[in-house]
């Protein structure tokens, strides 16, 4: 049975995740305070996890950092009450995979986990080394060098490079960015897309990687190899 970490210090919120997880097929586990959601999210268990951004001791940003530093990649849902932009930018950043806000919907949540394995799974599938000129990403050892420079990037830049580069020179819209890389099915109307590739963008500049990120007004973007 597929198993999931919920994360969150509120009892009623807590029984409503794990009421639906369970009835969707689930085996739920629940702690209630970031130090041990951290302990049990660090222990490799679970194939996602659930994570209130709001918790005693450690809070939700605190913990996926930490997971994330500690090279664990489980997709992690980040739920809060805190529906401001910049504090879902904030949650995503530092390695959130997903952000809901509370009061959500049990059917909307158990989707999002779904569609996080899936693309989780599929990941694993594919071909786990690319490369688009000067630059290489590995799926397997989660590294990106240029000119065998190491690149460190979040989680969700990670992701959104390595869609870049399997549609290299391709025009991607917007639209296509959010399903493929967050999982949604609309353009949510946030800013994320472009907070998150002007930083990637500098990233590989910076290092003076040849595949450049361009915004092509009223299309989408293109990660472009051939640049005169």
């Amino acid at each position: 049975m597929r198993s999931v970490l919920c994360i969150e210090d509120d009892p009623d919120t807590a029984q409503e995740i794990m009421a639906e997880l369970s009835r969707v097929g689930f085996q739920v586990e629940w702690v209630n305070d970031g130090a041990r959601g951290l302990a049990r999210g660090l222990s490799g268990e679970f194939e996602a996890i659930t994570l209130d951004r709001m918790l005693p001791g450690l809070d939700g940003l605190a913990v996926v950092t930490a997971l994330r530093a500690a090279g664990v990649r489980t997709p992690v849902l980040m739920i809060s009450a805190m529906s401001d932009v910049d504090e879902r930018i904030r949650g995503l950043r530092a390695g959130g995979d997903d952000y809901l806000v509370k009061p959500f919907a049990c059917e909307e949540m158990a989707t999002r986990i779904e569609v996080l394995l899936r693309r989780n799974s599929d990941s694993l599938d594919r071909e786990t080394l690319l490369h688009v000129a000067n630059l290489s990403l590995d799926l397997l050892s989660r590294e990106v060098c240029c000119a065998d420079q190491r690149i460190p990037l979040p989680a969700t830049e990670f992701r959104l490079l390595e869609f870049l580069m399997r549609n290299a020179n391709a025009v991607v819209t917007r639209a296509l960015i959010f399903e493929s890389v967050w999982g949604y099915h609309f353009d949510p109307g946030t800013k994320l897309i472009d907070v998150h590739l002007t930083r990637l963008r500098r990233r590989l500049e910076s290092l003076g990687c040849r595949p450049v990120i361009t915004n092509l007004r009223g299309s989408g973007f293109k990660l472009v190899t051939d640049i005169a």
